[in-house]
């Protein structure tokens, strides 16, 4: 499938889920939800699908929903490998690298979601299925592994990852409408592919 239709595919899910957040409210039943909501317009959907003028469309707020979810599990990842003791310094590097980049990018993204009026996770959750997240199994191993083997487990564990964010930044470039969140999506996907190149020699090296 190509990265605009499938851009498109993320597009109307994220529609669908906007309608079912929006009946959600309108029942007052949250199931405890942390969601955040605008509580100051209208009605959900009036505030979470964008109208024909506005700067930015479905494929962008999904973009920044999704991807801010997939950056904090970067993040974490490399506050593990940060945490352990005797870890190449390479490698340390490599991951605060990851950090100083991606957690303002977290940031900016929230922002713009913010200012767009929508929250900032998908309502269905789609996100926990998003190519790239490591599962919970395999984050314990991470956290539990020890020298040669936590990195061996880092450097597996965030190339997959990027590779997956590459994938998310193609279907916003393919199909997005902000050009601040285009703009993101490529320097995403141009960093991160610099570093699965620099993660598979360190791979290889081990």
């Amino acid at each position: 499938m190509n990265s605009k239709i499938k851009a498109l595919s993320i597009a109307a899910a994220l529609a669908a889920s906007l309608g079912l957040a929006g009946c959600a409210a309108d029942s007052g039943s949250s199931g405890g939800s942390t969601m955040p909501m605008n509580h100051g317009s209208s009605g959900p959907a009036s505030t979470m699908m964008p109208d024909a003028s506005a700067g930015y469309n479905p494929a962008d707020i999904a973009f920044s929903q999704m991807m801010i979810p997939h950056h904090a599990q970067a993040v974490e990842m490399s506050d593990m490998i940060l945490a352990k003791p005797d870890m190449p310094a390479d490698v340390t590097a490599l991951a605060t690298k990851i950090k100083d980049a991606q957690a303002p990018e977290i940031d900016t993204m929230t922002g713009w979601l913010k200012d767009w009026n929508v929250p900032t996770m998908m309502s269905d959750h789609s996100g926990h299925g998003m190519t790239g997240m490591v599962d919970s199994e395999g984050m314990e191993k991470l956290k539990d592994a020890q020298g040669t083997d936590a990195v061996r487990l880092f450097l597996e564990h965030m190339i997959g990852h990027h590779e997956g964010a590459i994938d998310m930044a193609q279907q916003e470039i393919a199909a997005g409408k902000h050009p601040e969140s285009i703009q993101l999506a490529r320097d995403i996907a141009t960093s991160q592919e610099a570093e699965i190149a620099e993660m598979k020699e360190m791979l290889a090296g081990l």
